[in-house]
């Protein structure tokens, strides 16, 4: 069956995380990747971000590591230096027959090369390039490097992120890199569909920190709202009470009370029914501002339990709830096995003949995503791919 964007054709000169994740999705989804790797680096960074790596049908470790993994499946790798005019005549020839090309170079940095969104858009009108950038292609900041740390440093999440009596903590994973290339492919695909009821291409200019200022969402809003610069709170919620982890007996649980209903409830289950006709708990707005004399009420009777106990007493009254999981707490549950979130991909060239892969979270009925190409040794595609493209001329 062929995916949503089958026939499509994607020329990938990024690299790391944001540009990577982008393209990842767009393959899932049936489209064919190009990435271009550098042979002077012996390609893309993250190769060499390890361990863990692939091991190989000799035992020894590949040049794929996990975190390569995580963002590069379903595409071609081909070994070019641009900096050659041999590298950029055959990016330029690929190019040619390409519907998108993605970049995360320094802005202006592809100038040099004539690879650029003015040169490149010139020469094939229809083509759509996304270009990605740590602080965008404009403004006092575009010509500093862009790193998923710096992006939510700057961009404020981790201001928000941390313990109230901590330091600023970044978010576990590149999440300022990977939102942004979510919003890249919706970019993507917004400009493909101009195109192809226009027949213009265009450049999407992107940047971490603008799609890290974009999701901080409610807490950004309650700023611009009232002018309050937000607090780290750990786990609680800025706007919602009880909304937070709780210790058990033996372990931690997650409990989520959405709306005074669920409160009384809540209460209920912990023997604790006075609370829920407090004035001073009875309402969301009321426990927001008393949150300091609510808590040191609920946390005792929750600590008494279990979490098992807690999260079937919960559970049974239709209160929010749920674990807090390790790694393989979560690759292990039923759940994950549902849902199809663990992909076992076929690859040659590791001893075990496959390898394991987060899954896409795209449930497509029609046009459903496929794990085409197990994520690719250094240059693998090179010779194929620039007999098929080759310059013409």
């Amino acid at each position: 069956m062929a995916g949503a964007l089958d026939g499509l054709r994607i020329l990938d000169l990024s690299r790391i995380l944001a540009g990577p994740t982008c393209t990842q999705l767009l393959g899932d989804l049936g489209a064919e990747v190009i990435k271009i790797e550098n042979p002077a680096s012996r390609g893309d960074d993250t190769r060499a971000w390890g361990p863990p790596f692939v091991q190989g049908k000799d035992g020894a470790p590949t040049d794929v590591s996990a975190y390569f993994m995580s963002a590069n499946r379903n595409k071609l790798s081909v070994a070019l230096d641009i900096a050659t005019p041999e590298g950029q005549a055959a990016v330029k020839a690929i190019a040619a027959e390409c519907d998108v090309m993605i970049e995360n170079f320094k802005p202006g940095g592809l100038a040099k090369y004539g690879l650029d969104a003015a040169t490149m858009t010139a020469l094939h009108p229809r083509l759509v390039y996304c270009s990605i950038s740590g602080y965008g292609q404009t403004g006092p900041n575009a010509s500093k490097p862009g790193y998923d740390l710096m992006a939510q440093g700057y961009g404020g999440i981790m201001s928000l992120t941390g313990a109230a009596d901590g330091e600023p903590m970044k978010v576990g994973v590149g999440i300022a890199d990977v939102m942004c290339g979510m919003y890249a492919t919706v970019g993507i695909l917004a400009a493909l569909r101009h195109r192809d009821a226009t027949g213009e291409g265009q450049h999407i200019d992107i940047a971490l920190v603008d799609s890290q200022i974009a999701w901080l969402i409610n807490e950004g809003v309650n700023y611009l709202t009232s002018g309050k610069v937000p607090e780290r709170r750990g786990n609680a919620h800025p706007n919602i009470v009880p909304y937070q982890v709780f210790a058990t007996s033996d372990g931690h649980v997650l409990v989520a009370v959405g709306n005074d209903t669920q409160f009384t409830r809540f209460c209920d289950f912990l023997d604790l029914p006075h609370l829920a006709t407090d004035p001073r708990f009875a309402t969301n707005p009321a426990r927001l501002a008393n949150r300091d004399a609510l808590l040191p009420l609920l946390e005792p009777a929750l600590a008494a339990r279990s979490m098992a106990e807690v999260i079937e007493g919960l559970e049974a009254r239709k209160v929010p709830v749920g674990p807090v999981q390790t790694l393989d707490q979560v690759f292990a549950s039923d759940q994950v096995a549902a849902r199809g979130m663990i992909a076992e991909v076929e690859s040659e060239h590791a001893a075990e003949g496959h390898v394991r892969l987060i899954g896409n979270p795209l449930n497509l009925s029609r046009t459903p995503v496929t794990y085409r190409r197990a994520p690719p040794r250094f240059g693998q595609d090179t010779a194929a791919v620039l007999e098929r493209f080759k310059p013409k001329g």
